[in-house]
Parts: C-alpha cells; sequence; structure tokens
C-alpha cells in the first residue's frame, strides 16, 4: 500500500516514513503541499497523511482538493493544534480523520484498520 505524507517537519516525515515501512507500507515524503499537487500520482487505495499546518497551500485545501476526485484516496489529517481550531477550520469535513500530534505508531495503524 502507499501512503503520501505531506508535512514540512522533515524529522516527523522521516519518523512517519519508517515507521509505516517497517509495516510493510511504501512511503512518499513531501514537505509542501505545493510538491505533493505537483508530483503526486495518487489512486484510490491509497493513504494520505496530511499536515492541516503547512505552509503554502494548507492541508485543509489539500484535503478538499482530495475529496472532490471521483476516487479520493483514504485520508488521515494531523495537526498540533487544538481540536476546536481544527473543527473550526475543517467545518464541511466532519468525517475526516484527525489525529494530534504528538503521534504514535499505534494510533496510526488504528487510524488506518
Amino acid at each position: 500500500m502507499v501512503v503520501h505524507i505531506i508535512e514540512d517537519d522533515e524529522a516527523v516525515a522521516d519518523a512517519l516514513a519508517l515507521a509505516l515501512e517497517h509495516l510493510d507500507h511504501s512511503t512518499r515524503i513531501y514537505l509542501d503541499g505545493e510538491t505533493f499537487m505537483e508530483q503526486a500520482h495518487v489512486s484510490d487505495g491509497h493513504w494520505v497523511i496530511v499536515d492541516l499546518g503547512l505552509p503554502g497551500i494548507s492541508g485543509a485545501d489539500i484535503v478538499r482538493e482530495l475529496k472532490r476526485l471521483a476516487m479520493p484516496p483514504n485520508i488521515i489529517a494531523i495537526s498540533g493544534k487544538s481540536r476546536v481550531k481544527i473543527l473550526q477550520s475543517l467545518k464541511e469535513l466532519r468525517d475526516l480523520t484527525i489525529l494530534r500530534k504528538p503521534l504514535s505508531i499505534d494510533m496510526l495503524t488504528a487510524a488506518m484498520a
């Protein structure tokens, strides 16, 4: 399974990739939303883990674009912001899986199950 990780903190992105690769997932890292939008080839069955607090194109905007696809990937949003602030910025996406930082591999695997 391919997991696209969009996270501007390189250490966090690398840690996520290593943990997911240990679970036999293929990972792709994008340090900003623009690179993801230009280079990613996302299909049904893929997973996208996106930081909501990205500079430039926001994680919320990426989620909205992905949800518009005919066959959107599975999406997990991650953020260090409070749950109230997250929900305010994503009012129309109530069904989105959101995980708060700091993350654990148990949190990720449970969300991907």
